[in-house]
């Protein structure tokens, strides 16, 4: 095998990987400060491809200018179902709070499935934009702008999350939340609040996954439950109290799926990638981006 190739195949790992990071930051931030497991995080993923799709049919609007108008709706979507339908959820403790949310969420995934078949239809979707054929060329290595700009964007959103968690109150408030919410709560903070802004947050990190799946990849109905595991497996590579490693851990899964597709088989894509993450399990479990002691 070539340099090319494997340097090709190294470049697409990253824009591949810079997707699973920001679907997984999402999940992580909500797992990481509420304490409860949303599966339905990959239909918040799908329906943010949604709305990207949507705005660029009805509008023709670029689907990274869209992420102007998809990061809102999502971040107001997070507003609603946390109003709506988690926050009971929030109120109980340990191994309950767990069990209920996974029963809700699993609830949710079905209602936004069908929801989305009502009124996209179980067609594939996927935005075709002008420059999609076009990229830059390093050294015999293709870099399409459109996952090129995927990758940008991931760096900026996650350079965006760690401004904000660790520069700003809200930030500091989530952080104190997530690490001791009675503490937290003590000292002033408003944790009902910090929830909501917290899976709001969630939400439109999802929504930009979403718009990054409709330009490189496809969309239907379908997709939620794949990103969902994808987010899974990169939160226990990251560990569950790391919400910025969630981005390095996406990167690694990425590389490593699109290594093992070229150098070992292209159907044991998927199987390498699980290998890795019951190796992290047994050999590492706190996760690959989480301090010991």
């Amino acid at each position: 095998m070539s340099i090319e190739t494997f340097l090709q195949t190294l470049v697409f790992g990253l824009f591949t990987g810079g997707i699973y990071g920001v679907a997984a930051m999402g999940l992580a931030l909500v797992f990481g400060v509420l304490k409860m497991l949303n599966i339905a995080h990959g239909e918040l993923v799908m329906l943010g491809g949604y709305v990207s799709f949507w705005v660029f049919s009805a509008f023709g609007m670029d689907p990274f200018v869209s992420l102007a108008i998809v990061i809102p709706a999502l971040f107001i979507l997070g507003l609603i179902l946390d109003r709506t339908v988690y926050r009971h959820i929030v109120r109980l403790l340990g191994e309950e709070k767990i069990k209920n949310s996974l029963l809700v969420s699993f609830g949710l995934t079905l209602v936004l499935q069908n929801l989305a078949q009502w009124l996209f239809t179980a067609d594939e979707r996927s935005i075709q934009v002008a420059y999609a054929g076009d990229g830059l060329n390093v050294f015999g290595v293709l870099m399409p702008y459109t996952r090129l700009g995927t990758l940008l964007v991931a760096l900026a959103v996650t350079l965006a999350l760690n401004y904000f968690l660790r520069k700003t109150y809200p930030g500091k408030a989530i952080l104190a939340t997530a690490e001791d919410f009675e503490a937290a709560e003590l000292a002033g903070i408003n944790i009902h609040r910090v929830y909501m802004m917290t899976f709001a947050l969630g939400a439109a990190l999802a929504s930009i996954a979403g718009t990054f799946v409709t330009v490189t990849y496809g969309l239907s109905p379908s997709i939620g439950i794949i990103w969902t595991l994808k987010a899974l497996i990169v939160i226990v590579l990251a560990g569950t109290g790391s919400i910025l490693g969630a981005f390095p851990a996406g990167i690694l899964l990425g590389v490593v799926e699109a290594l093992s597709g070229t150098f070992i088989d292209p159907s044991y894509r998927e199987v390498v990638g699980l290998v890795i993450f019951i190796l992290v399990l047994i050999v590492r479990p706190q996760g690959l981006f989480v301090r010991n002691g």
